[in-house]
């Protein structure tokens, strides 16, 4: 299933602006992302400035994973167990629906699930470059059409691997960390266009992550 929005916005201009202040919202796709890192290492997280609310299409899934949550207004602490479980069924879809942006950090996550997990992205074409990098750390993922199959194993092995795309990237990172092993990350520049200082923020909650070769990386590309 494709879903089509449309939206029309209609603007009458003023002949002056006021000031006026105005909070950015907390990143969900950030903190999913980060919970991501924590589930599929066996973590025990506390996430300060996030807004539960705005998480809970990703919640359940988390819960199903037999990760435990406690949350208040603004913080969320997110326990792992040392091997998470697989989750029947994903589907992505606009908003309220499961964002189809925390799909590549959830395949890399359950890549080491117990049991078979499925994820269907119903939002975007080829949203699946990533199942490809995720397998050279030894993941078993298998997509068809716009579903991707995914049987958890034990252990990932470290891998020379490329981000492919944003979020995709993101996913690539979190595979590494959760591997055995060093591994190298390449094209590390999709990562920076929504995620600032990832490695630091990484490094902050004990990962061993360390950014290098950037100034040549950013030439070459």
């Amino acid at each position: 299933m494709i879903y089509v929005i449309i939206l029309r916005i209609e603007i009458e201009g003023v002949k002056a602006l006021h000031e006026t202040e105005h909070t950015v919202i907390p990143d969900r796709i950030l903190a999913s992302s980060l919970m991501c890192a924590v589930a599929a290492t066996g973590g025990n997280v506390k996430l300060e400035n996030v807004k539960p609310g705005d998480l809970s299409p990703i919640l359940t899934p988390f819960c199903e994973t037999g990760c435990k949550l406690f949350t208040t207004d603004r913080s969320l602490t997110i326990k792992a167990p040392k091997r998470i479980k697989s989750i029947n069924s994903i589907k992505t879809g606009p908003y309220p629906g499961f964002p189809t942006d925390s799909q590549a950090v959830f395949s890399s996550m359950l890549s080491k699930a117990h049991g078979v997990s499925v994820i269907q992205e119903t939002v975007f074409e080829n949203r699946f470059k990533h199942i490809y990098e995720l397998n050279r750390f030894g993941a078993d993922i298998l997509v068809h059409d716009r579903t991707a199959i995914i049987r958890g194993v034990k252990k990932l092995h470290c891998a020379k691997a490329s981000c492919t795309d944003l979020r995709g990237g993101a996913a690539v990172v979190i595979a590494a960390l959760a591997a055995e092993g060093t591994s190298l990350i390449n094209n590390i520049y999709h990562i920076d266009r929504g995620y600032e200082n990832f490695e630091k923020q990484l490094s902050q909650l004990g990962a061993a992550v360390t950014r290098i070769n950037d100034e040549k990386e950013k030439q070459g590309n």
